[in-house]
């Protein structure tokens, strides 16, 4: 696959952290905006959109 320049707005951000908690695998959330895994585990590790885990509990919590 070839990998793309996409860079993730926070709302992305987001829905990477709903998707992951769906039980979806980084390599998939990756794969479906075509980019690296590392983009993915950059969220996750909070490397990179600082804050969107917190909105992504608040949207689970309605």
């Amino acid at each position: 696959m070839k990998h793309t320049n996409y860079r993730f707005s926070f709302e992305d951000a987001v829905q990477v952290w709903l998707r992951r908690w769906n039980g979806e695998y980084q390599h998939q959330i990756a794969a479906s905006y075509g980019v690296n895994q590392g983009r993915v585990n950059e969220i996750l590790k909070g490397k990179a959109h600082l804050g969107s885990e917190q909105i992504a509990k608040k949207q689970t919590q309605h």
